[in-house]
């Protein structure tokens, strides 16, 4: 179940009452609270102190971020008074309170989020921690569109918050511990630990140490309710994973001077096109996956609408698509353009083939045969009637079930960005190449060390000490670099890790939504058995149990299930869209079912807190979809959201 929040507009009072003393900021600021917490505050941003309070407001104005350092007796009371001095007409009903793990010095760290209803497009939340004597709290107040965008800004604030003389923990000049095998069993035994607390059936998993695979294999079994263990070979979507993969197939382009990684796109590949010309004319090969074009996430329009979709519809699709953020400005992470770059790729191996199959071709010959990745494959047809790890998803009430494929189709006309089948034995094989700084485990060289390494260059800062490369996450917040990548389809999460100065690493490929947990606890409990770290994994996989389920209860209890008969009745039989197609609306006894051609599942209802009624799909690995009921130029209509885009589905006749 994705019962991520949906994201929420502006209100009239953003940023008026703080813009005359506010001073704009000109780069990222070191900055502290009058209590004396550090953070850095971003550019762009205005910021003032008033009070106890220092509050930065986001350029658009609809974005708040208030923090202040407070005397009382507990979390909820220093939530009262930072709110009380921030907002006091604040009356939010509160939806849920959720642990954190302690963290950068804080201890009883908690989060609190705030009712919104789907049409306000807007985000209320709270975060609360104590060092010494004192609680120090964030407060947030933002439209959605504003939260997504600047997310890289928002969680540059959050990341960089620490007490008034908190010293980092570094691994800087640190000698990493082999893993023996008894360290390897103390990583096994936490990934056991995090399956059963998080019910997720299966995971791929591989350890690499000394340039060599030291453990891999698997653990569980590939799908609930059969007896088949998941092994090394077994197959799973590796999803985001792909986009290394792809600027890697594009590093041996560059080798051959087929392409250079500063030139214009549209010299390499004439036909490309944005829907704005002047970013069109910008971008570089090594823009194409570097999410820092301004392109937005534009999911929907290809998740809920391609069964006719084509490698070559895709890139025309990218034509219509408009950036929201400057060049360079943010990092934004769009899955159609790092398409795109593995289609150019493909096409200038093989002009003459079609796009897809030119790409799949030039992966297979350039990649994966040399790396001996036998197994991994962009054909889902092959991957499913093998040796696969099926999907699993979670209820609305928690319940761990088997999950259909559904929209995970969507990523094959998209498979540059994340449509790679691989197994943990395959996926090490490619991180000892990336290690080894594009050389086989054999020792033949297939990519210069120059263009391995010209992926891993920051383009676009994601946070504080994380920045993106080419479809590369690089980290140096414990004084090391630490490469990565995850990977997210439904029921299908990943991730790969690898610390080049000392030449360890691992991958993780699980088969159910709640294993999207265990990847970055797994990557804490790594640093701590190689440096001997602070032990913080378990408290992070304990509280991040606690928050999902905390988080399904209260989801569950805003929804009417089977879904209000009244409201079921006022649904037209159809509904459709230019971008997303359309909508089936079924009925059978208490239930209702939303067909989107492509995929479909069953709905509820729940009443927002403004009166409108939303439907939202609830079916394992698929829901989470949330349509707000409506009308349009007198037509029943329903309202479907990402971040950033409003989709309106009007009535039609069948």
């Amino acid at each position: 179940m994705n019962a991520k929040p949906i994201l929420a507009a502006a209100v009239l009072a953003f940023g008026i009452a703080f813009t005359a003393a506010a001073e704009k900021l000109e780069k990222d600021t070191p900055t502290k609270t009058p209590g004396g917490s550090t953070f850095t505050a971003p550019s762009g941003w205005n910021i003032e102190t008033k009070g106890d309070l220092v509050i930065l407001v986001a350029p658009e104005g609809d974005g708040r971020i208030a923090l202040t350092d407070i005397d009382a007796p507990d979390a909820a009371a220093a939530v009262a008074a930072a709110w009380a001095a921030f907002m006091p007409d604040m009356k939010r009903p509160l939806q849920i309170t959720v642990p954190m793990s302690p963290r950068e010095g804080w201890t009883d760290r908690q989060a609190f989020r705030y009712e919104t209803s789907p049409n306000e497009k807007m985000t209320v939340v709270a975060t609360v921690q104590r060092a010494g004597g004192k609680w120090n709290v964030r407060m947030v107040e933002s439209a959605d569109a504003t939260l997504e965008k600047r997310g890289s800004q928002f969680g540059l604030v959050t990341g960089s918050l620490r007490p008034a003389g908190y010293t980092r923990e570094s691994f800087a000049g640190k000698k990493a511990n082999p893993l023996t095998p008894e360290r390897v069993n103390i990583l096994l035994k936490f990934v056991e630990d995090s399956m059963r607390k998080l019910e997720v059936p299966g995971v791929g998993l591989a350890f690499i140490d000394g340039g060599k695979v030291v453990w891999e294999g698997g653990l569980g079994v590939r799908q609930l309710g059969k007896p088949a263990k998941v092994d090394k070979d077994t197959l799973f979507m590796a999803a985001s994973n792909t986009k290394s993969m792809t600027t890697a197939l594009i590093a041996t382009l560059v080798d051959e001077k087929k392409l250079r990684w500063d030139e214009p796109v549209i010299e390499a590949y004439p036909p490309f096109k944005l829907g704005d010309a002047k970013t069109t004319q910008s971008v570089l090969v090594k823009h194409l996956i570097c999410a820092c074009t301004g392109m937005p996430r534009q999911d929907l329009e290809w998740i809920f609408e391609f069964a006719k979709a084509t490698p070559a519809s895709n890139m025309k699709l990218l034509g219509t698509m408009q950036p929201t953020s400057g060049f360079g400005e943010l990092f934004q992470y769009s899955n159609l353009m790092a398409s795109a770059a593995g289609f150019i790729a493909g096409a200038k191996v093989n002009p003459k083939a079609e796009l897809g199959a030119a790409y799949d071709e030039a992966m297979r010959k350039r990649i994966f045969a040399p790396l001996g990745m036998s197994h991994t494959t962009f054909d889902f047809k092959r991957a499913l009637a093998g040796n696969h790890a099926g999907t699993h998803g979670q209820t609305p009430d928690g319940e761990v079930r088997n999950s259909a494929m559904g929209f995970n189709y969507a990523i094959v006309p998209a498979r540059p960005a994340g449509g790679v089948w691989t197994s943990s034995h395959d996926l090490a094989r490619y991180v000892l190449m990336e290690l080894s700084l594009g050389k086989t485990p054999e020792g033949k060289r297939i990519v210069s060390e120059e263009s391995m390494l010209a992926r891993r260059v920051p383009q676009v800062k994601v946070g504080e000490d994380v920045a993106y490369g080419m479809g590369l996450f690089v980290n140096t917040r414990y004084g090391i670099p630490i490469i990565s990548h995850g990977g997210d389809l439904s029921g299908h999460h990943s991730n790969m890790v690898w610390l080049p100065e000392h030449n360890a690493g691992f991958v993780i490929l699980t088969n159910s939504d709640p294993g999207v947990r265990i990847r970055g606890p797994l990557e804490r409990r790594l640093l701590e058995v190689l440096f001997d770290g602070k032990l913080e994994a378990e408290r992070d996989i304990d509280a991040s149990v606690v928050q999902m389920k905390e988080g399904l209860k209260k989801f569950r209890e805003r929804l009417t299930m089977p879904p209000d008969a009244g409201e079921v009745a006022k649904l037209a039989a159809r509904y459709d869209n230019a971008d997303l197609g359309s909508v089936v609306v079924s009925k059978k006894g208490t239930n209702a079912t939303f067909d989107f051609g492509e995929w479909k599942s069953e709905v509820a209802t729940r009443k927002n807190d403004d009166g409108t009624i939303s439907f939202i799909t609830i079916d394992p690995g698929a829901g989470g979809f949330e349509f707000v009921v409506g009308e349009r130029d007198g037509k029943r209509a329903l309202v479907i959201r990402d971040a950033q885009h409003e989709y309106v589905m009007r009535e039609t006749a069948k």
